[in-house]
C-alpha cells in the first residue's frame, strides 16, 4: 500500500497489492482521471493516458492550446464551464449569480490511517497501518475558498474511499448549490449498470441493464430517508460478469437523506459517475470561515466479479463502519411483539408471550410500538416518550425486570423523529413541525415528522428518551421511521435557511443516535423505516442491524435478502420468522422455509407463541438451537450467492456461507414450486479449498443434524465443480423422502473440513 506523487509529471498514483487510481494535474492546474483498475505498475509515468484531439464545436479555455477541451478530458472532480457540457460534481454561486468557478491545485499532503468525518458516519481504522489517506487541496483565489479532495485507500481491501470539502475564505457571500461526494471519468461505455429498487415490502430488488448514451441515475427524494424505491448504491459491471468472474466498480454512499447516483455516457462513450446529496432543494450558504463537508462514498474493484464485490464490502461495513459492543458480539435471538398483538396488549398477555419464548431458548424480548402516552392507535402519543401505566403499571422498568428474570433481555421499539397531532409535545410546539403551517399538510400513517433541523427539537426529544430510558435495564432499540418527508419548511430559519433543511435534519438525526449511543453504550441498536427504507451504509454508522423489510413473507424475503446482501453483511439483515398465512400476502409456507431463510440474518420470531401447538413450539426450540451453534458461523462468514432468484425463471435460489477460517460451510436451497417432470439439478458450490475433504450432511428439516444423520465425503474441487444432487422425485429419482419434495421447499447443508 502505497501513495506516490512524481513531481515531474503531476502524477499521483494510489495503489495497494490489488488496485491502482491514477491521476494527475492538468496544465489547467485541475485533476484528470487516467485510471482506475487492477494494480499496474507503480514506477510508470501514466501521462500517455492523457487523450488530446481535435473535435469540432468544442470550447478551449487555454488559447495557446487548441486541442485542450474539458469537454473530451476524463476528469476527477469536475466544475461546471470552461467548456465542460457534462453535468458536474460541485456548483458554487456567487453574490453576482456567477457559477464560473476555477478550482487549481495548490498542495497536497499523505499521511497514514484516516480521519473522522465529523458530523458525518466513515469508516474508520483503529491503526494507522490499515491505510493511507491523500489529501490534494485546489483553490479558487477569485473567491478564496479551497476544494480539499480526500482519497483513503486500504491496506487490506481493493477499495478507495472519497469525500470532499469546501473551506470558505471570503467576506463574499457564496452558495453551495451542488456537491457530489465524487466523480470519476471512466474511458469507455461498456458496462451494465447494476442498482437495487423496489418499493415498500419488495425492497432491494437486484436490476442490471446496459449503459445507454445520457443519463441513467437512481435516487431519492424523500428526505429523511434513503428510501424503498433506490438504494445509495450501483455497480458498473462489463458486460458477462457474474457472481464469481469479470470486472465490476461498485460504488455506495454513506448517507440517509437524499442522494443522487447518476451515470453520464457522452457521445463519444466516456462514462462520467457522480454521487451524493441529491441537489433538488439543496443550496448551503458559506460564509467566512465556514466549511461543508459532502458524504463519504466507497468504491470497490473487483475482477472476480459480482460476488467478490459484495464479499469486500461486507468485510469494510462490518468491521470498519460498525461501532462499539455489538460490532462483533453474536446478534441475540429475539422475540417481536408487533405482529402478535400490534396495539392491542397489557402486561399480562406480553409475559404470557415471554414465558413461552424463555421456555424454547429466546434471548431478548422486544415490546414494540403502543407502551407510551395514550396510544392504542397510530392516531397519537407519538412524542410523547412516557410510559403508559394502565397497560404497564409497573412501568417499563417492572416489565423489563419481570423479561430479565424470566432469563431474557429486554428491548423496546420507539420513532423518535415523528409527532403525532395528538400528543402533549404537539399542543406545546405545533411549530416544531416539519411543514409551512400556512399550507395544508400532508399525514401519512397520521402523524408529522418533527423538525430535526433544529438543535432545540432534538434536545427535547433526547431528553425526554434519556430520561424515560435512565435506569431501565434496555439492552436493545428498534428505532423506526414511517413517512417520507413532503412539504419541507422549517420556521427555524428564514429564505437561505430552507436550502439545507433537508441535509440538517440527517445532520440532526445523526446526532441524537450519537448522544444516546453514548449515554447507553451496551444497547443494541437496530435501525427501521417501515421495514427497509433506511436500509444504507450511513445507519450502520450508528445501528449495526437494519429490519430489512415489513415482508416477513420467506418467498419474499429470499428476493430481499439476497438483493440486500449485494453490498450489506449478513450480520446486518434484520429477518425474523412470523406467522402463516403471512401478514403481508397471505401465504402459507412450512416453518422449516421461513427459519432457513432468517438463518442467513440477525434471526429472531414476530408471532404470538401462545397460539401455536406443542408441535411448532418444539421445532422452534431446535431452530433457536441451531441457530444458537451456528450464528458464529453465519453472521461473520463469507458469502458466495449460488442461484439468483432475479434470473432464469426465479423458481430457484442458492446461497452458502463459508466461516472465515474456512473450516465450515453452510449451504441454503430453494425452490418455490415443484415442477413436474423437472430436469436434473445439481447445485455447485464455492469458496472451498479444492484439495480439501469435507464431510457433507443434510441438516434435517433445517433445524438439526441428528446423531445418526447420513454423511459422504467430497473434496472441495468436486463441489465446485461436480457439486451437490439436487434432483427430486419428479426428475425420476426414486426412494427421495417426502420432507424435499413439494412447494416452498428449503434445505440445508453443513460441510466440514476433515483430515479423514
Amino acid at each position: 500500500m502505497k501513495i506516490q506523487f512524481d513531481e515531474t509529471c503531476g502524477q499521483f498514483h494510489l495503489w495497494n497489492d490489488k488496485i491502482s487510481y491514477i491521476m494527475r494535474i492538468m496544465e489547467n492546474g485541475q485533476l484528470e482521471h487516467l485510471y482506475f483498475g487492477k494494480k499496474v505498475s507503480p514506477d510508470r509515468d501514466y501521462s500517455y493516458l492523457s487523450e488530446r484531439g481535435h473535435r469540432d464545436m468544442q470550447a478551449c479555455p487555454i488559447p495557446e492550446n487548441p486541442k485542450f477541451s474539458p469537454e473530451h478530458i476524463r476528469q476527477e472532480y469536475p466544475c461546471y464551464g470552461h467548456g465542460d457540457m457534462r453535468m458536474p460534481a460541485f456548483e458554487i454561486e456567487r453574490e453576482n449569480g456567477s457559477k464560473i468557478v476555477d478550482f487549481v491545485y495548490v498542495s497536497h499532503c499523505i499521511y497514514p490511517g484516516k480521519k473522522a468525518i465529523d458530523p458525518l458516519p466513515a469508516i474508520y481504522c483503529e491503526t494507522q497501518e490499515e491505510a493511507l489517506t491523500l489529501e490534494i487541496r485546489l483553490r479558487d483565489e477569485q473567491i478564496k475558498t479551497d476544494l480539499v479532495l480526500f482519497y483513503t485507500i486500504f491496506a487490506s481491501v481493493p477499495a478507495i474511499s472519497r469525500h470532499a470539502e469546501f473551506v470558505c475564505q471570503t467576506e463574499e457571500k457564496l452558495s453551495l448549490e451542488t456537491a457530489m461526494s465524487f466523480g470519476i471519468d471512466l474511458p469507455d461505455m461498456n458496462y451494465e449498470m447494476v442498482d437495487l429498487a423496489g418499493t415498500w415490502n419488495r425492497e432491494r430488488h437486484v436490476r442490471r441493464h446496459a449503459l445507454e448514451f445520457g443519463i441513467q441515475s437512481v435516487y431519492s427524494l424523500r428526505g429523511s430517508l434513503s428510501s424503498h424505491q433506490f438504494n445509495p448504491f450501483l455497480a458498473l459491471a462489463r458486460p458477462g460478469v457474474d457472481e464469481n468472474a469479470g470486472e465490476v466498480i461498485g460504488m455506495s454512499l454513506l448517507y440517509s437523506g437524499d442522494f443522487l447516483a447518476r451515470t453520464e455516457v457522452d457521445n463519444y462513450g466516456v462514462t462520467r459517475v457522480t454521487m451524493g446529496i441529491h441537489p433538488q432543494q439543496f443550496s448551503w450558504p458559506l460564509s467566512m470561515g465556514e466549511k461543508f463537508v459532502t458524504p463519504e462514498a466507497v468504491i470497490v474493484y473487483s475482477d472476480q466479479g459480482l460476488g467478490e464485490m459484495s464479499r469486500i464490502y461486507h468485510q469494510l461495513y462490518r468491521n470498519r463502519l460498525a461501532r462499539g459492543v455489538w460490532r462483533d458480539r453474536p446478534r441475540p435471538i429475539l422475540i417481536n411483539n408487533w405482529e402478535a398483538t400490534y396495539f392491542n396488549f397489557d402486561e399480562e398477555k406480553l409475559l404470557s408471550i415471554a414465558k413461552k419464548a424463555s421456555e424454547i431458548g429466546i434471548e431478548l424480548f422486544v415490546l414494540d410500538d403502543g407502551w407510551f402516552g395514550h396510544r392504542n392507535d397510530s392516531r397519537s402519543s407519538l412524542g410523547d416518550w412516557y410510559v403508559n401505566e394502565k397497560k404497564l403499571p409497573g412501568g417499563i422498568k417492572g416489565l423489563a425486570q419481570k423479561i430479565n428474570d424470566l432469563g431474557m433481555s429486554f428491548g423496546i421499539w420507539i420513532e423518535p423523529e415523528m409527532i403525532s397531532e395528538d400528543s402533549d409535545l404537539y399542543r406545546a410546539h405545533p411549530d416544531w413541525v416539519l411543514g409551512d403551517s400556512r399550507r395544508t399538510l400532508s399525514k401519512a400513517r397520521n402523524q408529522y415528522v418533527l423538525d430535526f433541523s433544529r438543535p432545540e427539537v432534538v434536545d427535547a426529544v433526547y431528553r425526554q428518551l434519556a430520561d424515560t430510558f435512565q435506569g431501565v435495564p434496555i439492552a436493545y432499540i428498534k428505532w423506526d421511521h414511517n413517512r417520507s418527508m413532503s412539504e419541507v419548511y422549517s420556521a427555524g430559519g428564514g429564505r437561505e435557511y430552507q436550502g439545507t433543511v433537508r441535509h440538517r435534519f440527517i445532520l440532526g438525526m445523526y446526532s441524537l443516535y450519537a448522544r444516546l449511543r453514548a449515554e447507553f453504550p451496551e444497547i443494541l441498536f437496530e435501525s427501521c423505516a417501515s421495514g427497509g427504507a433506511r436500509f444504507d451504509p450511513g445507519m450502520l454508522y450508528y445501528a449495526p442491524q437494519t429490519w430489512c423489510s415489513d415482508d416477513t413473507d420467506a418467498i419474499e424475503r429470499i428476493r430481499i435478502q439476497y438483493g440486500t446482501s449485494m453490498v450489506y453483511p449478513l450480520s446486518s439483515i434484520g429477518s425474523h420468522v412470523s406467522a402463516v398465512p403471512n401478514e403481508q400476502l397471505k401465504r402459507v409456507t412450512p416453518l422449516r422455509t421461513r427459519a432457513a431463510v432468517a438463518y442467513f440474518g440477525t434471526f429472531g420470531y414476530e408471532l404470538d407463541l401462545t397460539k401455536l401447538s406443542r408441535e411448532e413450539l418444539e421445532e422452534m426450540k431446535q431452530e433457536i438451537a441451531f441457530m444458537k451453534q451456528y450464528r458464529s458461523l453465519i453472521q461473520p462468514g463469507k458469502l458466495f450467492r449460488l442461484i439468483s432468484p432475479f434470473e432464469n425463471d426465479g423458481n430457484l435460489a442458492s446461497w452458502e456461507v463459508v466461516s472465515q477460517d474456512g473450516q465450515k460451510a453452510l449451504v441454503a436451497y430453494f425452490r418455490i414450486l415443484q415442477r413436474p417432470e423437472s430436469p436434473y439439478t445439481r447445485l455447485r458450490l464455492e469458496g472451498l479449498e479444492e484439495d480439501a475433504v469435507y464431510v457433507c450432511r443434510e441438516v434435517k428439516n433445517c433445524c438439526c443434524i441428528e446423531p445418526d444423520a447420513e454423511e459422504w465425503y467430497r473434496s472441495g474441487r468436486e463441489l465446485a465443480n461436480i457439486g451437490l444432487i439436487m434432483s427430486d422425485v419428479s426428475a425420476g429419482c426414486a426412494g427421495v423422502a417426502a420432507d424435499v419434495q413439494g412447494d416452498f421447499l428449503a434445505r440445508m447443508f453443513l460441510l466440514e473440513k476433515t483430515e479423514s
